[in-house]
C-alpha cells in the first residue's frame, strides 16, 4: 500500500511539474543557463543546448510519471526516477546551502564549505533564488525546494525498493489508479496553479495509453506506450516553443497593468533595517543600538554607523521595467500612458530571428499610414546602441529602438523577436514571431 501511495503521489506530481515546465521550456532553459554560469557549475559549453536539455527534462518527468503510474518497466523506471531525484535533491540542496552562505558570509563554516563547493561565498550565487521546479507558476525558496525534493526522494526510494514486486495491472486496477491520479492532478493543478490544462492532458494521455495497453498484445507494448507519451509531451513542449506558453504565469500576462504592478499596496510590509552606531565616549569607541540614543550622551562623538536589512518587505512584481533612449532619457512613463502602443521586443537583437523583421516593419507602416491613426511602435532591446544601429541599418528597421534590461525583456515575452500591445499600460496582446498579425487583422480585432 505504501508503494502504491508513493507511485500515485510521485507520478501525479511529476506529470504536473513536467507540464508546467513544458508549458514554458524557453523560460526553463534560462534557468539552466543560470546553473551553467561561471559562478555556479561553470559549464558554459552547455549554453547552446539549454533549450534542448530543457525539453528533455520536461518530457522525462512526464514520461517517468506516467510509467510509475502504470507500473510499466519498473526496473528501468525506478532506476531513472531514483537517479533523477538524487540529482534534483543535490541541485536544490546545493542552491539552498549556497544562498545561506551568501546571506551569512561571516559564518565560521564559510571557508570550509567554500573549499568543498567552490562558489558558495561568492556573490555570483545571489540570483539563484529558486530552482525553477515549477517555472513561474509557483515560486519556492531554495530551502522549500530542497525540502520538497527530500520528501519526493523518500517516496522514490520506496518505489525503488519495491520495483521487483510492482507489475503492470489489469484494466480495473489501472482505472482505479488513474482516477485517483486524476484527482491528485486536479488538486495540484487547480489548488496550486489555477490551471485546468493538466487535467485535459492527463485525460487524453491516459486514454491513449490505456487504449494501447488493452488493444495490443505485442511484447513491445510498454515501449510503444512510452513512445506515445514521449510524442505527446514533446509535441506540447515544441508547440509552446514555436508559439507562446498556453498559460502565462508571469506579471506581463495579458490583462495585467504594468503601472499597477510596479507599485506595492499601501499596506504592504516595508523593509526593516537595524542600525548599529559607533560613538567615541571618554576616548573609547563603543557600539550602540538606535533605542539607546547614543547621540544624547554628553560628550559623545559620532564615528560610524552600520545598517543591516533584517526583514525584506514587499518587492513589486514588476521592478525593473525601465526604458531609455541613446541619451539616457527615460521613456517608461510616456509609453505606459499611450492609449495604444506596440512594443517589438528582442532581448538580444543580434540573435533575433531577422526573417520576421519585414513583418514588423509592415505592421509599423500600416499603423503609420492609417488615416484613422494607428498605434506608435517602439523596439526594445538590451544591446548597445552600436549593435542596435547596425541591426536597424541592415534590416531597414523603421521605428526607434529603446534599451531595457535583458532579464526583463526575456520575462515579458518568450520570443526573439516578439510583439506586445499596450493600452494605457495594460497588456492586451502578445504575439510570437511565428504569429505576427497583419495590420488589417490587428485593426479589425483591436480598433473596432
Amino acid at each position: 500500500m505504501l508503494s502504491r501511495i508513493s507511485r500515485l503521489l510521485v507520478g501525479s506530481l511529476f506529470i504536473v511539474s513536467g507540464l508546467i515546465k513544458a508549458n514554458d521550456p524557453i523560460g526553463f532553459s534560462y534557468k539552466l543557463n543560470d546553473y551553467f554560469a561561471a559562478g555556479v557549475f561553470n559549464m558554459p559549453w552547455l549554453d547552446p543546448w539549454a533549450l534542448e536539455l530543457s525539453i528533455l527534462v520536461c518530457v522525462a518527468e512526464i514520461v517517468l510519471g506516467v510509467a510509475v503510474l502504470f507500473g510499466a518497466r519498473m526496473k528501468l523506471a525506478s532506476w531513472s526516477l531514483l537517479i533523477l531525484m538524487i540529482f534534483f535533491t543535490f541541485l536544490t540542496g546545493y542552491t539552498a546551502i549556497a544562498n545561506w552562505f551568501f546571506d551569512n558570509p561571516a559564518s565560521g563554516l564559510t571557508n570550509f564549505f567554500e573549499g568543498i563547493f567552490g562558489f558558495v561565498a561568492r556573490e555570483d550565487i545571489s540570483y539563484m533564488k529558486d530552482c525553477g521546479c515549477f517555472g513561474d507558476a509557483i515560486k519556492l525558496t531554495p530551502w522549500q525546494s530542497f525540502a520538497k525534493d527530500v520528501v519526493l526522494l523518500v517516496f522514490s526510494v520506496i518505489i525503488f525498493i519495491k520495483r521487483d514486486q510492482t507489475k503492470p495491472q489489469g484494466l480495473k486496477t489501472d482505472l482505479m489508479n488513474l482516477v485517483i491520479s486524476g484527482l491528485l492532478i486536479a488538486v495540484f493543478s487547480f489548488g496550486m496553479v489555477s490551471w485546468y490544462f493538466p487535467m485535459v492532458f492527463a485525460l487524453v494521455t491516459f486514454g491513449v495509453l490505456l487504449g494501447i495497453k488493452n488493444l495490443m498484445e505485442s511484447d513491445s507494448r510498454d515501449w510503444i506506450m512510452a513512445a506515445a507519451a514521449t510524442v505527446i509531451s514533446a509535441g506540447f513542449s515544441a508547440y509552446c516553443v514555436m508559439h507562446l506558453p498556453i498559460k502565462d504565469f508571469r506579471p506581463y500576462k495579458i490583462g495585467n497593468n504594468i503601472s499597477e504592478l510596479k507599485e506595492c499596496p499601501p499596506d504592504a510590509p516595508q523593509d526593516v533595517y537595524d542600525d548599529t552606531w559607533f560613538y567615541r565616549v571618554n576616548g573609547e569607541v563603543k557600539t550602540y543600538k538606535t533605542a539607546q540614543e547614543p547621540w544624547k550622551i554628553e560628550g559623545a562623538e559620532f564615528v560610524d554607523r552600520e545598517t543591516e536589512l533584517i526583514f525584506k518587505g514587499c518587492e513589486p512584481p514588476i521592478h525593473d521595467f525601465v526604458l531609455e533612449d541613446a541619451d539616457g532619457n527615460d521613456y517608461t512613463e510616456d509609453i505606459l500612458a499611450e492609449p495604444f502602443i506596440f512594443l517589438a521586443i528582442s532581448y538580444d537583437i543580434k540573435e533575433s530571428n531577422s526573417e520576421f523583421q519585414a513583418a514588423l516593419n509592415a505592421l509599423n507602416d500600416g499603423a503609420a499610414n492609417d488615416p484613422d491613426g494607428g498605434p506608435f511602435m517602439y523596439g526594445l532591446a538590451s544591446n548597445t546602441y552600436d549593435e542596435i544601429n547596425t541591426y536597424r541599418h541592415e534590416h531597414q528597421v523603421n521605428y526607434d529602438v529603446l534599451t531595457g534590461d535583458a532579464t526583463m525583456l526575456k520575462t515579458i515575452i518568450r520570443s526573439n523577436p516578439g510583439l506586445i500591445l499596450l493600452r494605457e499600460g495594460t497588456v492586451i496582446g502578445k504575439w510570437h514571431y511565428n504569429d505576427l498579425p497583419t495590420y488589417d487583422t490587428f485593426k479589425s480585432e483591436y480598433l473596432r
